[in-house]
């Protein structure tokens, strides 16, 4: 087998705009990745639809997203970015796989629970089937590693049984994917609900990285804490501040100890509106290199169409593995 770098795929979907959380938890440590690993980033748009959308905020949003993907310092060049209804092969892949997926295995999935009672009037099977689709994502292109959060590693667990199903049946065709979990900022929770992930179905308790200034310190003197005023780490009984403490320490750098100290005996009232300040300069060139390349639709469609290209070429070696295995005729 050939030397290769190990490759990473991960996609986030284009259902609302990207969020601080997006950024310390996933893209800003996909930068660090892109000289190390062979690395896909795809817009899962088609992920997406598994909630109604309205289509022309759904094709904005794509774009937007690819432009901030681009503005956090991932390299086209270095990564391949693309989205995903431009590579046909993930929903082949994705049939084949659902006829090797248990009816059982997806209704233990936590977040078609999750979904189902949020979106009681519309509980459709691609809500239902959507981890087979993410296994087709992540399967097609032989992944070594899938970055991921807490809440997803259920999805790439469900994903390498359906590997292993698959190659016990027919020797080895896909590879078995790894989560990889980012120690830091992995996990950054709501402002206004620090037990909850911060999250874009949580428009209050989260900051968004296309926000304004003024809007990010608006949302962070209004973050919740406690009735102490101490700033110091206690995820059990300071969440809310233990939270802050986190989004600090990631935008600036600095150990939990150095935070700590920089604000002993200081209380809350200079505490937040530094983590606002903090996070506002970290985002800054990220915004506004985001709004210039949104000026330059051109430059973006020859991204994501360069990268649709470089992913159908490994996606269709895939594929045509998979369809001769199971007995289909070639074309």
């Amino acid at each position: 087998m050939d030397e290769r770098k190990k490759r990473i795929f991960s996609g986030i979907q284009p259902s609302g705009d990207l969020t601080l959380g997006s950024y310390m938890g996933a893209i800003k440590n996909w930068v660090a990745l892109q000289d190390e690993y062979d690395c896909l980033y795809c817009i899962v748009d088609m992920h997406a639809i598994t909630v109604r959308q309205v289509p022309a905020n759904l094709r904005r949003r794509s774009l937007e997203q690819l432009a901030q993907y681009i503005a956090c310092g991932l390299d086209p060049k270095k990564n391949i970015m693309f989205i995903q209804s431009h590579v046909p092969q993930h929903a082949e892949l994705s049939w084949v796989l659902g006829c090797y997926t248990q009816f059982g295995e997806l209704s233990r999935m936590t977040q078609f629970k999750d979904k189902s009672q949020k979106h009681a009037d519309n509980i459709t099977a691609g809500l239902f089937t959507y981890p087979v689709l993410m296994a087709a994502d992540i399967l097609l292109y032989q992944t070594d590693l899938v970055p991921v959060g807490q809440d997803q590693k259920q999805h790439v667990e469900l994903c390498r049984d359906i590997a292993n199903r698959f190659n016990g049946v027919y020797s080895d065709t896909f590879t078995l994917p790894e989560p990889f979990i980012p120690k830091m900022g992995a996990r950054i929770m709501s402002l206004g609900n620090p037990d909850s992930k911060m999250s874009k179905s949580d428009p209050d308790g989260c900051v968004y990285m296309m926000d304004k200034p003024e809007d990010i310190m608006r949302k962070f003197k209004r973050a919740v804490t406690d009735c102490e005023t101490a700033v110091r780490y206690d995820k059990e009984n300071k969440p809310g501040v233990s939270n802050l403490l986190t989004i600090y320490c990631a935008a600036t750098g600095k150990t939990m100890e150095e935070a700590e100290a920089e604000f002993a005996g200081q209380g809350y009232g200079v505490f937040k509106p530094a983590v606002g300040e903090a996070v506002v300069e970290l985002m800054r060139p990220v915004r506004e290199e985001a709004q210039r390349l949104m000026g330059d639709k051109a430059y973006l469609e020859s991204v994501y169409k360069e990268g649709a290209e470089r992913a159908r070429y490994l996606a269709e070696k895939t594929l045509r593995k998979v369809y001769k295995k199971v007995g289909f005729v070639a074309g």
